[in-house]
Formats: C-alpha cells, structure tokens, sequence
C-alpha cells in the first residue's frame, strides 16, 4: 500500500513538474502593453471615440456620409474607413470602403475632398466577407 501511495504521489509532482515547466515556456511571451508604453498609448487615436459614428464632409462642408467602421488589411498595409451613404435612420444605406489616406482631418472633422453623395453611392458596396 504504501508503495502505491508513493508511486501516486511521484507521478502527481511530475504532472506537476512538467506543468510547471511548460508554464515558464508559454509564459516567455509579455501580454500586454508595458508601463512604460502607457503614455504614448494614451496619446493615440482611438477608434471608438474619436472616429466611429463621425460624420464625414466634402470640401464644400456637404455632409456626406458617417463613418460606421474601420477595417485594417490583413497585412496591416492600408486602413479603410467603411462609410455609410443615405439612408434614414440605418435602413437603406449604402456603405462603402475608403482608405483612410484619401481623408483630411481639421477643425475635427473629417473631410474627403471631391465626394458628393451620388459619388458615393456609385462606389461598389462594400459587403464583409462571410
């Protein structure tokens, strides 16, 4: 009996053991963001506040559009601003992807030079992908 009491317990610290010792493996990678990045993390754009919902103006101050979501390349080349054309109250709208180089920003606003809304919706409609 006691010799199966030691060998369960052997086998119970080398689980122990090896889950210790995969743990220090996984744990090499730092999640998160350090301390010392905070700061400059804190002064970035954030999308939920400062861009999404905001409406968007051509260079004559039309309105002509709302921009409804941000879309990152899988290669993290180029963002797009998906905007939202038309509609009434979300029905009907018709969206569209725009990079986000095309956009000026001022007077906290975000401007796309040149778009009229017939422009706009002329632009394929942005669908994501299923």
């Amino acid at each position: 009996m006691r010799t199966t009491v030691v060998a369960g317990l052997m086998g119970v610290m080398m689980v122990v053991a090896a889950v210790h010792v995969a743990a220090q493996v996984a744990g090499t990678t730092t999640l998160g963001v350090p301390a010392t990045e905070i700061t400059t993390l804190a002064r970035g754009w954030s999308a939920k506040k400062q861009i999404l919902g905001k409406p968007v103006y051509n260079d004559h101050n039309e309105r002509v559009g709302d921009v409804d979501d941000i879309i990152v390349a899988p290669d993290k080349s180029l963002s797009y601003a998906i905007i939202g054309v038309g509609g009434f109250l979300g029905l009907g709208e018709h969206y569209v992807a725009i990079p986000f180089n095309q956009f000026k920003s001022g007077d906290g606003k975000y401007v796309l030079p040149g778009a009229t809304k017939d422009k706009l919706k002329a632009i394929p409609t942005f669908n994501y992908a299923k």
